[in-house]
């Protein structure tokens, strides 16, 4: 008899299989009984989370603050410990809990179990919680007397301002726009970005002091480069991409209703664009497609045909708005978004697509479109598409499957370039800038470049991105040489900084005091038998001792989503965040990769009580037990029930 869904909450999992007598490597042979020659070390790795995450976070750090196992130093909270901890790396936890993809999650070694860990959920908890407390990032050190121009005040250009300030370095940020957060406030619509809380996030990068606004200031057309040469110790590019791409089929150019999904969210997100058109089709499949469907939706089109009441009045000219009084008479719009791709293979998050699905958008995969038909008087009436296949990665139609979708407005989501009006020498011929592996401008000393104008990728990208752009302008503003960066290029737990703040630091050693007292485990004057790897290696499942893990649901985040008859000028953000409980719930799913989470199994199964726990005034993250090597056998054990691979026997010889 079949085993029903509701009773399969029981995992199993087993290291060896049955037949298993034969070591397959000369490393695990060696581990026999007390003829081995190894004994356990403790060894740190990254967690593929943060190694799949682009800003790098130290997110199984934030977790383990969250669910109450990393403790904050004296005076801190542990919602304060865990914002000051994410915003090491990443300044927008409220944003980028809500809007990022989060490839960290499908890195997650939880989905080996049954499904990951909801860190974009946790992530957002931690932002928010900051706002509501009204967090602030910690003083910065005096200026260096350096400055340095941003040129793009999104999400790279304000996340390299505030890691330049913490450094010491002021800077001054050109916006060629009237608002600072690029993206954020200009590419992805208020429901999903709620503006007083992008606000308070670059609100607190800006209260840190040293970091001067210039908006409606264009790089190249207002300000030159030689006069930024001149002012500034360095110069940073982090202008994005604000252009879309159009269709590449006859009838697009110079039609009138047929926009980019760039220039359409803008349109909406600054207030001008408040109705749409009857019959909308958006080319795409990636979130910003997403986006235009769903703006669409929500505003729904007029019947009056005036040319001011036409979408593409306001998206083109970028000053006409339409009349707020227009939304009054809006009717529901039929919006159709189409893929080249399978829906399995769209780019856009699958949560959002279900939920455009939910909302009325029809969504056509696996199709391509021909060619835009156009009326007499030159305005597109549809979208001719045909079922497609791709040959050498490239889209083929299949005779036969040709048909017309009607269309009042066609939108081009496929893709962005770069603008770079008046910066001719940093072109490089396909509308972008180069960067070597410093993020430095090729053959272009004191210019530095991050985000989207390198390669339009997502937002956690362009602020990671500009983190290392910070380091390597802080080494250039010093004159120092560029140290090499990591493998694992990520911001690392540093145990040693850990036992720093909770008071446990290494006495200092003193040869001509102490003598050689090399090879004891026993002085406190080094941190013993810990080897930290998390700059080279990111552990897989493979390394985890999963049958330690009993099956925990995810706790999903709630969410108010609108279905096809309600979403007509519903613009209330949809995701409802954690409570304190729901924060703490979910961050005890993770699984603590590569890093010690106390849970006992290593002293409780060691049969020479070899592996003790060390004395609570001395235990911290990472230092939870330790190994009387008098006593160990090397049998190995503890390293094959550790669940989070922390145990490794590399001790001897």
């Amino acid at each position: 008899m079949a085993t029903s869904s509701d009773e399969m909450n029981k995992l199993s999992w087993r290291r060896f299989e049955d037949g298993d007598n034969v070591w397959d490597s000369l490393t695990e042979k060696i581990f026999v009984q007390d003829t081995s020659h190894k004994c356990p070390t403790y060894v740190h790795k990254t967690p593929p989370c943060q190694g799949s995450c682009p800003s790098g976070e130290d997110i199984r750090g934030w977790l383990q603050i969250v669910r109450g196992l990393e403790q904050p130093p004296e005076g801190l909270t542990w919602q304060e410990y865990a914002f000051r901890r994410s915003t090491d790396a990443n300044p927008f936890p409220a944003m980028m809990g809500r809007v990022c993809p989060a490839p960290c999650q499908d890195g997650c070694n939880r989905n080996e179990l049954e499904d990951f860990v909801g860190i974009n959920a946790v992530e957002q908890f931690i932002g928010d919680t900051a706002i509501a407390n009204g967090y602030k990032f910690e003083t910065p050190p005096p200026t260096s007397g350096k400055r340095v121009a941003i040129i793009g005040g999104g999400p790279a250009g304000l996340a390299a301002a505030y890691q330049l300030r913490r450094k010491g370095h002021a800077s001054t940020i050109f916006e060629a726009n009237d608002g600072l957060g690029g993206m954020f406030r200009f590419g992805i619509p208020g429901y999903r970005v709620p503006r007083d809380k992008l606000d308070a996030e670059i609100n607190r990068i800006l209260d840190m002091g040293d970091i001067e606004v210039k908006l409606n200031s264009r790089v190249g057309v207002d300000v030159t480069v030689e006069q930024l040469e001149k002012d500034y110790d360095a110069v940073l590019w982090a202008i994005g991409c604000q252009s879309g791409r159009g269709l590449p089929v006859p009838g697009w150019q110079d039609t009138p209703n047929c926009v980019s999904g760039v220039a359409f969210l803008k349109a909406f997100n600054e207030g001008r664009m408040k109705v749409t058109a009857d019959k909308v089709v958006c080319v795409g499949g990636g979130d910003t497609s997403i986006d235009v469907v769903s703006v669409a939706r929500r505003l729904g089109h007029i019947t009056k045909t005036g040319k001011s009441d036409l979408p593409e009045t306001v998206i083109h000219d970028g000053y006409v708005a339409h009349d707020a009084a227009a939304t009054a008479a809006a009717e529901g719009a039929e919006v159709t978004l189409t893929s080249l791709f399978p829906r399995a293979q769209m780019t856009a998050a699958e949560h959002e697509v279900h939920d455009a699905l939910h909302e009325g958008v029809t969504v056509l995969d696996g199709v391509m479109p021909v060619e835009v038909l156009k009326s007499e008087n030159g305005r597109a009436t549809g979208l001719k598409v045909a079922d497609c296949k791709m040959e050498d990665g490239r889209p083929t139609p299949v005779a036969g499957t040709e048909r017309v979708l009607d269309a009042d407005l066609i939108v081009s989501a496929i893709g962005q370039g770069g603008d770079l009006t008046g910066l001719d020498d940093f072109d490089n011929g396909r509308g972008l800038m180069n960067s070597d592996k410093f993020y430095q401008v090729p053959d272009k000393p004191g210019h530095f470049v991050a985000g989207d104008i390198i390669r339009p990728h997502l937002l956690t990208t362009a602020i990671g991105q500009a983190w290392i752009a910070a380091e390597s302008i802080d080494e250039y503003l010093k004159q120092a040489e560029h140290k090499r960066r990591p493998k694992v290029d990520v911001h690392h737990f540093n145990l040693l900084e850990k036992m720093t703040e909770a008071h446990l630091a290494p006495e200092a050693f003193n040869v001509a005091e102490r003598g050689d007292l090399r090879g004891t485990s026993s002085g406190n004057y080094a941190i013993h038998n810990y080897e930290d790897r998390s700059g080279a290696e990111i552990i897989p499942h493979d390394e985890l001792f999963l049958a330690h893990f009993k099956y925990e649901a995810r706790n999903l985040r709630k969410e108010e989503v609108p279905s096809a008859e309600e979403v007509l000028g519903h613009f209330k953000e949809r995701v409802i965040g954690y409570t304190d409980e729901e924060a703490v719930a979910e961050a005890k799913r993770c699984m603590s990769c590569g890093m010690c989470f106390e849970c006992d199994n290593c002293v409780i199964f060691c049969p020479q009580d070899a592996v003790y726990r060390v004395a609570k005034d001395e235990k911290t993250t990472g230092r939870y037990v330790a190994t009387d090597y008098a006593r160990c056998i090397g049998c190995h054990i503890c390293a094959d029930v550790c669940p989070t691979g922390y145990i490794k026997m590399g001790l001897g010889e």
